[in-house]
C-alpha cells in the first residue's frame, strides 16, 4: 500500500467515524441519554473530520441550527478538500 493509499484510507476512516459520532449523539439526544460534548463534536470537526461531520448533520438532522456548527463545518470541509488536493497532486505513487 502507497502513503498515498493510506493517508486517503486514514481520511475516509475518521470522517466515517466521525458521521458515526454525530448519530450516536442524535440517538443520545432522542433518548435524553448522557451526550456527546459539543466541544468533541466541532473538535472532530476541525480535526480533519469536515465532510463526515457535514453529512452527520443533514443525514441525522443533528445540530443544523446552530451557526457555529455550521461554520465549523466549513471550516472543515475546506481543510478535508486542502488536504486532499495535496495528497492527490503531491504524492506520487
Amino acid at each position: 500500500m502507497t502513503l498515498k493509499q493510506v493517508l486517503l484510507s486514514v481520511l475516509l476512516v475518521w470522517n466515517l467515524i466521525v458521521l458515526c459520532v454525530y448519530g450516536l449523539d442524535k440517538h443520545k439526544a432522542i433518548r435524553h441519554r448522557w451526550r456527546i460534548s459539543e466541544k468533541i463534536l466541532l473538535l472532530q470537526t476541525l480535526i480533519l473530520g469536515g465532510i463526515g461531520a457535514f453529512l452527520g448533520g443533514a443525514v441525522f438532522r443533528h445540530k443544523i441550527n446552530k451557526w457555529y456548527f455550521k461554520l465549523c463545518w466549513l471550516l472543515g470541509i475546506v481543510i478535508d478538500v486542502v488536504l486532499l488536493y495535496l495528497i492527490l497532486t503531491k504524492l506520487s505513487d
